[in-house]
């Protein structure tokens, strides 16, 4: 609110002298020293795959980072371009391929200090490698990720669920993707083709439409279908999923793929800070 005298100068049209002065007044300098280096750990998010699920992967990289201050977080770049083309639809050859389109993002990042690169979608992990050999950038996988917490969690006998897009699971970028190590442990269920066309692409469809709560009743009616089926822990394999679905409601404990890739993007990050990285 301005004072009573402000306003008075305000109404008569006078101006406020500019700032900083352009005579005598010489322009401040910051010396390099005094800035923070994070060269070394900045992190790009080759996002817009959707944007609400961009978002929703920021949000989690926040809340994996231990910080009581601004300047503690880590440095993130954020390419979030959803002009990308569908990705389901390339797989099935009903559209045209994304790659052009990350590799574009990706490029934007490589040149804006990003050193390593993550993906905030799963189905466009089918151009992983295409992706990683074209940038020369690290990359992590948020595939390998969500299965490390899933048997962590499901123990060695347990049953894995899988709900992600029909390209996903028709590709097997999960089941083909387990680690040589755990390979004989992991005994996955997936949704029936019923389940698939009636439940998982329609809700995850509503969420990228912005209808969270038709979302969240189709998506949370196939999670059940798998725990009823012997889940022992349900992996969302697609990152609209985790928007509408989390532990809190459901009766099978569930693997966020976006937080366990967020969490180790953090932890790489925070393991190349150098003492000039840190506030």
């Amino acid at each position: 609110m301005y004072s009573p005298t402000a306003q008075a100068r305000l109404a008569s049209g006078e101006r406020a002298p500019a700032w900083p002065p352009r005579e005598n007044t010489p322009t401040p300098t910051v010396a390099r020293n005094d800035l923070h280096d994070t060269s070394n750990c900045i992190v790009g998010v080759l996002g817009g795959m959707g944007p609400l699920a961009t978002i929703d992967f920021m949000s989690k990289m926040l809340k994996a980072t231990n910080a009581s201050a601004d300047q503690e977080h880590i440095p993130v770049i954020v390419s979030s371009i959803p002009q990308v083309p569908d990705r389901t639809k390339a797989f099935r050859g009903e559209g045209e391929s994304p790659l052009a389109a990350m590799l574009d993002s990706a490029q934007r990042l490589k040149a804006a200090g990003a050193r390593l690169l993550v993906v905030a979608c799963n189905t466009a992990h089918l151009w992983f490698d295409e992706i990683e050999q074209a940038i020369g950038l690290p990359m992590i996988h948020l595939v390998d990720a969500a299965i490390a917490d899933a048997v962590v969690l499901a123990g060695p006998q347990g049953k894995i669920g899988l709900l992600g897009t029909d390209a996903t699971l028709a590709s097997g970028l999960y089941v083909n993707r387990a680690p040589t190590a755990t390979a004989e442990r992991v005994h996955w269920l997936l949704p029936t083709a019923g389940e698939m066309m009636d439940l998982v692409m329609p809700g995850i469809d509503a969420v990228k439409a912005g209808d969270l709560p038709r979302g969240r009743r189709l998506l949370g009616e196939a999670a059940r279908s798998l725990q009823s089926r012997g889940a022992a822990v349900v992996i969302l394999g697609c990152t609209e999923i985790p928007v509408v679905l989390d532990n809190v409601e459901s009766p099978v404990p569930l693997v966020d793929a976006t937080a366990a890739l967020a969490r180790r993007a953090v932890e790489w990050s925070m393991s190349r800070r150098a003492p000039a990285c840190d506030a």
